[in-house]
This record gives C-alpha cells, sequence and structure tokens, in this order.
C-alpha cells in the first residue's frame, strides 16, 4: 500500500558550512515550482518556528538551496544548523514578487546589490539567466564571505569589503556606488539590511534615476 506524502515535508539532502556562522541547507526539489528571487518559509518538523529565507539555487536545479547565516543568540538558526541528513525540513511556498520581468530581461541593464546574506536572490537569477546583462556588487566585511562568487561573471562581479582590502573594492557599497556612472536603461535590485538599503536608494536618486527604476527585498 502506498503512503500518502506531505508535500510540505522535505529531507535534507546536505549542509554545507560556508563559513564558521554561514551555511546552505540543500532539499530535493520535489517538483516545487518558483521564480527566480521569491523566498520560502522554512521551519524544522516538528518545531512550529518557520524563517523566511530567499532561494540561493536556480529555477532549473533539480535541488532547492537557502543560504543561512547562524544567529548564535538565536533560536532558529543555531537549530537549523544542527540538522542531519534525513531529517524533515516544512518547506512552504513559494512567495514574493521581487524578481525580473519578462519584458526587462533583454532590454535593461541589471545592477544587483547586496549586503551579506542578500547574495542569495542574485545567485538565484544569475543561474537562472547566465546570459543576463548584469552587474553584481556585493558588501560584505572580508572577502571569506564572498557566497557563491564562482557562480557570477568575474568581469560582471565586485565584492566590496568593509574591514580589510581582500575584496575587489576596500569599502562599502555604498561609497562604490557613489563614484559609478550608470547607463540610462538601468534597473537595480536591492537585498540586504535596511540600513544598506535606504543609503543605496537616496544614491541612486541623486544619479537621476527614480523609484521605479528599483526593486528592494529587506531583510532586516
Amino acid at each position: 500500500m502506498d503512503l500518502m506524502i506531505d508535500t510540505r515535508y522535505f529531507t535534507v539532502q546536505s549542509i554545507t558550512n560556508l563559513t564558521d556562522h554561514t551555511f546552505i541547507v540543500k532539499v530535493p526539489r520535489r517538483g516545487l515550482k518558483f521564480n527566480a528571487g521569491q523566498h520560502i518559509s522554512l521551519g524544522i518538523k516538528g518545531d512550529d518556528n518557520l524563517r523566511e529565507y530567499s532561494i540561493f539555487s536556480g529555477e532549473n536545479d533539480s535541488f532547492i538551496e537557502v543560504l543561512v547565516k547562524e544567529i548564535k543568540t538565536g533560536y532558529f538558526t543555531p537549530r537549523l544548523k544542527r540538522v542531519k541528513t534525513g531529517q524533515l525540513l516544512e518547506i512552504n511556498g513559494p512567495y514574493g514578487k521581487f524578481g525580473i520581468s519578462d519584458d526587462s530581461k533583454e532590454t535593461h541593464k541589471h545592477v544587483f546589490i547586496a549586503s551579506g546574506t542578500g547574495i542569495a536572490p542574485f545567485h538565484s537569477m544569475v543561474r537562472t539567466y547566465p546570459e543576463l546583462n548584469y552587474h553584481m556588487i556585493h558588501g560584505v566585511k572580508n572577502a571569506s564571505e564572498g557566497y557563491g562568487r564562482e557562480s557570477f561573471d568575474p568581469n560582471r562581479y565586485t565584492l566590496c569589503t568593509s574591514s580589510d582590502a581582500s575584496g575587489n573594492y576596500a569599502g562599502r557599497v555604498t561609497k562604490l556606488l557613489e563614484n559609478m556612472e550608470f547607463e540610462p536603461n538601468t534597473h537595480f535590485y536591492l537585498c540586504g539590511n535596511s540600513k544598506m538599503i535606504y543609503n543605496s536608494l537616496e544614491i541612486i536618486k541623486s544619479k537621476g534615476f527614480n523609484r521605479t527604476n528599483v526593486s528592494t527585498e529587506v531583510y532586516f
């Protein structure tokens, strides 16, 4: 007799540590459909706590990945980091409209601006649309936090490191933006902490772009 499978539950395929505090959770795709840029809510079976994460993997991958930063003093992420292969996770979604519109894929220059794990939706977008005309700007403390950088074209990727000179640019994302010029047909995508997003919006506005030229996804 066949057992009914609850489609909300996905078996952990792997946990990959990228740094001491950041890791990737991978589960089989199981037919889950999403658009690059969307997020899911994720929980551990048997625990009522769920958290939202942007999908890190591409639309054409056979698996679902999320990029997670452990908050040592938090409740959820230390528990998620300790899950084992074969354990069940609850996934709901996908949710959200953050992403690239069909009518701008080939007509616009796409500037992706992220801080920390905010790079996740852009990693999904570039894995899904490798021929996209884009520039990825990623702000972190040091180069060890350049999560998934191997998936980006090195000629279209700038790693900004605020604590040292280990990246492509020594300084914050906002400092780099102040010194950049952009084509009129540019659309900006911002993902990460609210302070970075607010400051970047002000800089983009000062360069003559309006809010219709910007899409945002605030993490905290």
